[in-house]
């Protein structure tokens, strides 16, 4: 493998719009949906709104900082760049590395659910065999990854349409039934900390928008198509998810939720059998398309610490090698995929979803608060100053500069460190409680 061989930019806005919003739907409604209704109950719309709204504060300061600094290993070289602190940075990139693996490991556990519920196979067969094809796909190339990743997205979301088609009549209740799902005269401590709970756990379902970034040195006219890209995915997705929550609430009985592996197809009850059996299957689809958009991102982040010399291990640094003839780093992809395979073999879906988003709305914190530092350190001109910087900068003195990226008001990136912080301290306060 040639350590001088560099990513192509092959990605367009079309792509990457499909690679996260890919990994959003993948990673959410189609593994969580029951375990979110246990948590809300019936404000699990709610949840869904409330944990969209997080996600938007924070893409708004990742859509920002990668446009100025478009690189693998975004999250990392963002701390960096915010607090001149070389541990911490490295600290967040083996945070968003472990995100990539538990989030991967989360969604074949519960792809495995869907195969073992119907099928007569091993779980754990099932699991190794999903590992394997993954690291593979992973493997063959980013371009051929994003299309069929591009593909099983455009398959995930007609599925998501289709229910909402065939469910019309219920969503018109809305007029009769909003009161159940915002019950205004009983509102007390029980309500909101459900909510708040069903959100923390629905937050799981909007990461994938970060992981975008991770493959910035990829993408084409990177300044522009970054940040629209990061909000088309999560528009889409928050907006398919709250319609598809309010639903699911409406017309299934919470405890049926709860207890289904692919509480979706519950939604299809009503139709002929074929929509139940491709419900299914898009669900593996689901699944496999989000694991894999996680395993291709973690291996990106390891090649881009090192390639900004965040870390300079003899080992780390050879598993960033990339292939000159697949154009990917194949030995970090295979180490990411064996931990993966570990973690999904020993661990149940609920407890992977909860520490991933732990993990990421730390790294969210550590992010939104970079940004709001560099706005606070260089209030009068952003820009000029963030220019200033990356020309000064001995980690990757040949990193390109645009100002065509977006630029927010300072309290965009405060409120999203903010917001972040409070659901971590919410959920500490859960478990110990």
């Amino acid at each position: 493998m040639d350590k001088n061989v560099h990513f192509k930019k092959t990605i367009s806005l079309s792509l990457l719009t499909f690679y996260g919003l890919g990994t959003i739907v993948g990673g959410g409604i189609y593994a969580l949906l029951g375990k979110v209704a246990g948590e809300a109950g019936m404000s699990m719309p709610l949840s869904f709104a409330v944990a969209g709204l997080i996600a938007l504060l924070s893409a708004c300061s990742f859509s920002e900082l990668s446009t100025r600094y478009p690189v693998s290993a975004g999250e990392s070289f963002y701390v960096l760049k915010g607090f001149n602190n070389q541990p911490l940075s490295i600290l967040v990139g083996f945070l968003v590395i472990f995100t990539g693996i538990v989030s991967a490991a989360t969604l074949v556990v519960a792809t495995a659910h869907f195969l073992n519920s119907t099928l007569s196979i091993s779980f754990t067969l099932i699991i190794g065999v999903l590992v394997a094809g993954m690291a593979l796909i992973a493997i063959w190339g980013i371009s051929q990854s994003a299309r069929l990743i591009m593909v099983i997205t455009i398959i995930e979301v007609g599925a998501l349409v289709y229910i909402c088609v065939v469910n019309g009549s219920v969503l018109q209740e809305l007029n009769t039934r909003w009161m159940e799902i915002i019950p205004v005269a009983t509102m007390n401590s029980f309500y909101w900390t459900g909510l708040l709970a069903g959100s923390f756990l629905a937050f799981y379902a909007f990461i994938g928008f970060e992981d975008m970034v991770n493959i910035a040195e990829e993408v084409q006219d990177v300044q522009t198509t970054m940040p629209k890209a990061i909000f088309l995915s999560i528009g889409l997705a928050t907006l398919l998810y709250i319609i598809i929550a309010t639903i699911a609430v409406l017309s299934v009985p919470i405890n049926a939720l709860q207890q289904s592996h692919t509480p979706l197809t519950l939604l299809v009850s009503h139709q002929p059998a074929y929509a139940h059996t491709l419900l299914w299957l898009v669900s593996i689809l689901a699944g496999v398309n989000g694991a894999l958009v996680q395993i291709i991102m973690a291996s990106r982040v390891i090649y881009g610490m090192t390639s900004k010399h965040l870390l300079s291990l003899p080992l780390i640094s050879r598993l960033a090698t990339l292939s000159p003839k697949t154009n990917t780093p194949i030995a970090a992809t295979i180490v990411i995929a064996v931990l993966v395979l570990c973690l999904a073999l020993f661990f149940p879906v609920e407890t992977l979803a909860k520490l991933t988003s732990t993990i990421v709305f730390t790294i969210f914190f550590f992010v939104n608060s970079a940004l709001w530092r560099l706005k606070q350190q260089h209030p009068q001109n952003v820009e000029a100053s963030l220019e200033e910087s990356i020309q000064e900068s001995t980690l990757q003195p040949s990193l390109s500069f645009s100002t065509k990226g977006p630029v927010f008001n300072q309290w965009v990136p405060f409120f999203g460190a903010l917001s972040s912080f409070v659901m971590l301290a919410f959920q500490v306060y859960h478990w110990i409680v």
